[in-house]
């Protein structure tokens, strides 16, 4: 299953070159992972997608598949349709790569420009800013069923009170007796 993952915000990194909100609009959830398709980095960092794949597959033994995978034909597909990545009728020439957040990374140690340390500065900003977000909307998650609970524990309560009422309110069915001492 993919979504995209957005985040509001209007910040930007440190360096000022790269907006924070552009970078978090290039991060997908894919396979329960946060991970930027190899031509968005590219993007990013200013160089061509096939220049970036290249150093990567020079330095292959720093990317290990918990940093980098390649999508499958169907999840590229998904990829196109669901965000309009390329022109109806296009294909990918080859599948995309994405880079998880170590892979990102181990990017800047491959690519040694001040381009891409500044852009990578940025990207980890724009990762640990997901995971705080998503940190305080679980958080929020578990107030509310706490609060949920509470709820519903003061509402059976409020149930009792209004049937002790109730049956205080509803008038004998027999005739008491009346209480006092008889006249001989």
């Amino acid at each position: 299953m993919m979504k995209k993952i957005l985040i509001l915000g209007e910040l930007r990194s440190k360096s000022g070159n790269v907006p924070i909100e552009r970078i978090e609009s290039k991060i997908f959830l894919i396979r329960g992972q946060k991970v930027m398709l190899d031509r968005d980095l590219a993007e990013l960092y200013g160089v061509p997608t096939k220049r970036l794949n290249e150093q990567v597959k020079r330095n292959i033994k720093r990317f290990p598949e918990d940093f980098m995978f390649q999508l499958t034909k169907e999840e590229a597909n998904s990829l196109r349709s669901h965000f309009a990545t390329l022109e109806k009728g296009q294909h990918f020439k080859y599948l995309p790569y994405v880079f998880t957040e170590q892979g990102v990374a181990m990017l800047s140690t491959v690519l040694n420009s001040e381009r891409a340390i500044q852009v990578n500065i940025a990207i980890m900003r724009a990762f640990v800013k997901l995971r705080q977000i998503l940190s305080t909307h679980k958080e929020l998650a578990h107030k509310l069923v706490e609060l949920e609970r509470k709820i519903e524990k003061h509402d059976t309560e409020i149930q009792a009170v209004f049937e002790a009422i109730r049956q205080l309110m509803t008038p004998p069915t027999k005739e008491m007796k009346k209480i006092g001492f008889k006249k001989d």
